[in-house]
């Protein structure tokens, strides 16, 4: 589709999450809206989430779900477009919807729900697109913007930057949005993967790789983020819920904590082994069996060095206890991550002291605003970063009629 003549009054680039969010409500509001994006394909990010579901908001997002080199910033947007309010606009388009997990809201359907929700606001706001088209470059003259894209020459008095990160480069994520950034000189936060899988040297991980596939409950401790969620053991690492949620405050170099055995408090593991020690003939792989799922338990065992097939009435109950502190706090270093093609989202981007909290716009450059995943503000796993995408990019489309 192509644009109409004669300046507009924004363009949009990126047309995912916010990027549609944003264009709806600005053209809805009656400013004139150009919707941009180099994909063939629509909002693709959206339909792979929540496998095909799309996990779109989060009952419980406040701005303590959401890491950012300026934890506040991210206040006002999420206070004026609410998890409420995202649900008021699903039911309105008739999505039905279920609450999974923590307040996880999912499509009971499809993620292609939500897609064609937010084209129908946009069409709504009579939001034109050009798709697919890429931009080259930007300029600003005077009081306005010229783009020269695969569409020709477009000029625009705002220009909306919702380009998203790194996270998935195979479903088109590139790094266009940092570039816009660095040209206008604005900071950046190094972005990083997050919501992503841990790795570990081979030598380090080869005793826990006949674990993998074990998924478990546990408690997940790194700097500043604690969570209780699933773990799964892989062949090279360490995933689940709770592996992603604590990537996110994890930097290279530095431990995670791990206790595989939440369910028993302070030191009532070691007081059960003792006290089976005392009462029971059986092994040891059989009495942690009984504490601990089986295959946990025996791969466990056979990491620490310890003869499952002993009984338990022969260790020492130095070794016991030695044993129940290594399932409530293994501390592990991991050497990396799985990286950009398995991240859900990115940590760090544009820098916020660089842009104005009501309009994200930017503080050197009037009309330029930054919005969703490319800024640096991002949510734990659970539809924290849509509920973002959401209010960043509903904030900035009122900012353009404002």
């Amino acid at each position: 589709m192509s644009a109409c003549d004669g300046i507009w009054d924004a363009i949009v680039i990126g047309a995912g999450a916010a990027g549609m969010m944003c264009a709806a409500v600005a053209g809805q509001r009656g400013a004139r809206v150009l919707l941009i994006d180099h994909a063939e394909k629509l909002a693709e990010k959206i339909r792979i989430s929540g496998g095909g579901r799309c996990n779109f908001t989060n009952l419980h997002a406040r701005p303590e779900n959401f890491l950012s080199a300026n934890p506040h910033f991210c206040r006002a947007a999420l206070a004026r477009y609410t998890p409420a309010d995202f649900v008021a606009l699903v039911r309105r388009h008739r999505i039905a919807f279920h609450e999974k997990h923590k307040g996880q809201l999912f499509c009971d359907d499809s993620s292609e729900q939500i897609i064609a929700m937010l084209r129908a606001e946009c069409d709504a706001g009579a939001v034109r697109w050009n798709m697919p088209c890429k931009v080259q470059q930007i300029t600003k003259e005077g009081d306005s913007f010229l783009l020269a894209t695969d569409a020709g020459s477009l000029r625009t008095r705002r220009v909306v930057i919702a380009t998203g990160g790194l996270s998935i480069p195979k479903i088109g994520a590139t790094d266009f949005g940092y570039r816009v950034a660095r040209q206008f000189g604005l900071r950046l936060i190094e972005p990083q993967p997050a919501l992503v899988p841990l790795t570990f040297a081979v030598e380090q991980w080869q005793p826990f790789v006949p674990l993998a596939g074990v998924s478990i409950e546990v408690q997940v401790r790194c700097g500043r983020g604690a969570f209780d969620e699933d773990l799964l053991f892989t062949h090279r690492g360490l995933s689940g819920p709770a592996i992603l949620q604590i990537s996110s405050y994890w930097n290279e170099g530095g431990a995670i904590a791990v206790d595989l055995a939440p369910q028993f408090a302070g030191d009532e593991l070691a007081a059960a082994l003792l006290e089976h020690k005392r009462t029971s003939r059986q092994h040891l792989a059989n009495t942690l069996s009984g504490l601990l799922p089986r295959r946990l338990a025996e791969g466990w065992l056979a990491a620490q060095g310890l003869a499952g097939d002993q009984r338990i009435a022969e260790f020492a109950d130095k070794t016991l206890r030695a044993l129940a502190s290594s399932l409530k706090r293994w501390q592990l270093v991991p050497s990396g991550s799985e990286g950009w093609r398995k991240a859900e989202v990115t940590r760090g981007g544009v820098d916020t002291d660089e842009l104005s909290q009501n309009t994200f716009e930017s503080k050197r450059v009037a009309g330029l605003h930054f919005i969703g995943e490319v800024v640096d503000v991002t949510g734990w796993l659970g539809g924290y970063n849509f509920q973002w995408a959401w209010a960043s990019g509903f904030a900035c489309g009122q900012a353009i009629t404002a």
